[in-house]
């Protein structure tokens, strides 16, 4: 959500930020700007919508000097408005800012008195203000900045440029990520490490509660303390092919494509034969009594399907909790329980929260992410990486598999622990899943079938998905990426729920997408389709071979994907849900990689 780029570099530097910017548009913004420093002058250009309104502004308007920050906005407070764009600037100081500062009306209060104001609707605006007052009253920049700092309540990141001071960035980090990119004579700031992937490979990521003063041979890091902190240099590997649309129209197709591939990937990290091998320290599933998993959007649901795989597989009670709601009933962690956080970014600001919770509470902290360097890894006892590689689409595809992929090895790890599951069945099972991504290929030549249901779909206005068992957090994964990008209002119910209120909804305009593996819950699956074609429903059915020929010939459409063992089915079952969602938004014309109103890494409550 929003992002930040600072340059302080030796040559003009507006192309370098808006280049930087795109690198940052799949976090989701409405209204983009940059300021910069030239002959000790500061000034600055926004502008709303895409970040090619700021391209065209700069050709008529340009904007010189070798010093700047630059945003990308996300709304909160007020509406996206030129005037509402960051920069912020007032007097001599001008901010950057992603996070929200919870007492800035306490603070507008107290610069009321005196005699500032504010232009601007935002909460960020504030931090100039304040920032410049500081500096009237004969604080340095640095001090000033300091001691703005020190009174803000709430989570952000925040860059400071100056008038007068073309050779001086202040950073600062409270709950929301922030790097520091080293160059030759040569000084970056990112919100990540992705806006700073031409610029430099050296990456230094800020601490929580870290502040830096950064000039063009030097940075000065201090901690929450004020201590002088050594905050290592890394050398980071970023793939920028996994960056560039690789001649698809969109990146959500290039990832939904690319998941045989990563998967593959993934597995290679994890497998040396019939052994599941960990990073870092191992979890010892013997001495485990319950999980408790925690996440947001698709990665609940990724945790959804974990708990049937833990409980099934390993005989582990398992509770799953939405992050944002975790906290605030107080949850009572009992003795030898393991909390574990999903994330794809690894900065998602509730599950950093509810992780936080149980830091002193339970046992072990375990991250499943896909930023190795994010927060909540470096926060955990144990971090798994998803290796999915870069995902720029604001609908999750190739995260949520290798999210699955990353669950069910370790469901698979407690199972073997406990005794539940024997060596030959282990290996039996590794066997299917190093088969498996040249089953997803198979999954993804099926595009065609979908393709066509997806033109009659994008006609509707509400569409129902049906699942039972594993196939119930696939349902609701499904609804969750339909209603993102093609903004058709869709939900997901279990099977059995169908006759308990939703069955007042069928009607021949709702299609419902049935989503059933011929399994051992399929009869009582084929019975609720025979209750929705029953009253002139439209049902589109996704089941492998065994799957469509029990289901006779009545269904609407048929989609029908390879025979896998159930436990992998929701691997398998991703790739039509997301392939389903992605034609209908193509059809529809809507913005499938940047859909309105949402962000890819929300770093905010």
């Amino acid at each position: 959500m929003c992002g930040i780029v600072g340059v302080l570099g030796n040559h003009e530097v507006a192309p370098t930020l808006v280049e930087a910017l795109k690198r940052l548009e799949y976090r989701g913004y409405d209204s983009a700007g940059i300021a910069t420093v030239n002959d000790g002058q500061l000034d600055r250009r926004r502008a709303v919508g895409k970040l090619v309104n700021l391209s065209d502004l700069l050709v008529h308007e340009p904007l010189a000097g070798k010093s700047g920050i630059g945003h990308t906005r996300w709304a909160t407070h007020g509406a996206p408005t030129t005037i509402n764009a960051h920069p912020h600037q007032a007097g001599p100081v001008a901010v950057v800012h992603n996070g929200i500062i919870e007492n800035f009306r306490e603070l507008r209060t107290e610069l009321a008195a005196h005699g500032l104001t504010p232009s601007s609707e935002t909460d960020t605006e504030t931090v100039a203000m304040l920032t410049q007052h500081h500096m009237s009253e004969g604080l340095s920049p640095v001090e000033a900045a300091g001691k703005t700092i020190d009174r803000l309540n709430g989570a952000f990141a925040l860059v400071f440029l100056f008038e007068g001071q073309d050779n001086l960035m202040i950073a600062a980090r409270r709950g929301s990520p922030l790097a520091i990119g080293h160059g030759d004579g040569e000084m970056y700031v990112g919100s990540d490490a992705i806006a700073l992937a031409p610029l430099t490979d050296r990456i230094t990521y800020l601490d929580e509660g870290d502040r830096a003063v950064i000039t063009r041979t030097s940075v000065e890091i201090r901690d929450a303390k004020g201590r002088l902190a050594n905050r290592a240099i890394k050398q980071i590997q970023m793939d920028a092919a996994r960056i560039d649309k690789a001649g698809y129209k969109h990146f959500m197709a290039k990832e939904i494509a690319e998941q045989p591939t990563v998967l593959a990937d993934a597995l290679r990290g994890y497998l040396d034969g019939d052994s599941i091998i960990l990073p870092g320290e191992p979890l010892d599933f013997t001495k485990i009594e319950r999980m408790t998993m925690v996440a947001c959007g698709t990665a609940f649901y990724a945790c959804l399907t974990a708990k049937y795989w833990f409980e099934q597989l390993a005989g582990l009670p398992v509770e799953v909790d939405v992050a944002s709601e975790f906290r605030y009933r107080e949850p009572p962690i009992t003795a030898n329980t393991v909390a574990l956080f999903v994330s794809q970014s690894g900065e998602t600001a509730d599950t950093l929260a509810a992780l936080r919770y149980c830091r002193e509470k339970a046992d072990r902290i375990v991250s499943v992410v896909n930023v190795a360097e994010s927060s909540i890894a470096r926060e955990s006892d144990l971090a798994l990486p998803i290796h999915a590689g870069v995902e720029v689409g604001v609908a999750s595809t190739k995260a949520f598999t290798c999210q699955l992929n990353v669950l069910l090895l370790l469901a698979l790890k407690a199972a073997a622990d406990r005794g539940r599951l024997s060596p030959e069945a282990l290996s039996d099972t590794l066997a299917s899943l190093r088969a498996l991504p040249g089953i997803l290929n198979v999954a993804l030549d099926r595009g065609g079938v979908i393709r066509k249901a997806a033109r009659r779909i994008a006609e509707s206005r509400d569409v129902l998905f049906l699942g039972r068992g594993l196939m119930y957090p696939l349902a609701l994964e499904g609804a969750l990426k339909l209603k993102e990008i093609s903004y058709i209002h869709a939900e997901a119910y279990a099977s059995g729920e169908l006759k308990h209120g939703p069955i007042a909804l069928i009607d021949k305009s709702v299609p419902v997408v049935v989503m059933a593996p011929r399994d051992t819950l399929f009869d009582k699956t084929v019975s609720n389709m025979q209750e929705v074609m029953a009253r002139g429903g439209k049902v589109l059915l996704i089941t492998d071979a065994a799957g469509a020929a029990e289901a006779g010939q009545d269904v609407w459409q048929t989609v029908i994907l390879p025979e896998v063992p159930p436990v992998l089915s929701p691997l398998l079952y991703a790739i039509p849900a997301q392939l389903l969602a992605y034609h209908t938004a193509v059809a529809k014309g809507t913005d499938v990689d940047q859909p309105r109103n949402l962000a890819k890494s929300v770093t905010v409550e």
